[in-house]
């Protein structure tokens, strides 16, 4: 098989891989926030649970989690497993695990505010929603910039774990062509993939850190 030919069948698993990380990055993104804000609640009983689950999330595997997650319904609740369930277990696995981390690093920028910031808010007359979103937040998103691009960074290599559960995305189709072809050509280009695609993502956050960088 030709390399042009093999850039044609990876392209559409590189397809599926762009969907798994833009889906899983959007929503982790935005669980990560809800999750930080009721770790970081008063109350002890919501803070302990939301620790406990960002701790297990952590501190399993990911493939692990995946598997949990498609074969929990019928193991647990005995409810049928369809083929077309295994893409929303991979995008529901990959938003609660990659939730926990960006809860983590949500909760690191927010600490790092000093506490007399919220005072003077108070003072100033700002509600807390309003104070939090339209003050804390902007210097948060500049102090956390570069960790949320390390785990995008890793999130984009993590999207070959959705194999485990047969999902044909571009590292499952470079292993059945490199099968069927006997050869490293598949693995190779796969590879070029994930490097351009994790460049690009550098450059993107690259270039928002620098944007900050002013305000």
């Amino acid at each position: 098989m030709s390399a042009e030919k093999i850039i044609e069948q990876l392209g559409q698993g590189m397809i599926i891989s762009i969907e798994i990380f833009t889906v899983t990055l959007v929503l982790s993104l935005i669980l990560g926030l809800v999750l930080c804000l009721g770790r970081m609640s008063r109350f002890k009983v919501l803070s302990l649970v939301i620790k406990f689950y960002i701790s297990v999330m952590r501190g399993t595997p990911l493939l692990l989690q995946l598997l949990v997650v498609y074969y929990g319904p019928y193991f647990i609740f005995g409810i049928k497993i369809t083929s077309s369930y295994r893409m929303w277990a991979v995008l529901i696995g990959f938003a609660l695990n990659y939730a926990a981390y960006f809860a983590e690093i949500y909760r690191s920028g927010i600490s790092a505010i000093p506490k007399g910031q919220y005072e003077a808010l108070e003072v100033l007359g700002y509600s807390k929603t309003q104070g939090f979103f339209g003050i804390i937040m902007p210097q948060v998103i500049k102090i956390i910039l570069p960790p949320v691009c390390n785990e995008t960074i890793t999130l984009v290599k993590d999207t070959s774990l959705a194999f485990g559960l047969a999902v044909a995305e571009m590292f499952t189709m470079a292993k059945q062509i490199a099968a069927a072809q006997t050869s490293m050509t598949p693995f190779l280009i796969a590879a070029g993939f994930y490097y351009v695609f994790n460049l690009v993502v550098a450059i993107i956050f690259s270039k928002l850190e620098k944007k900050l960088a002013f305000y």
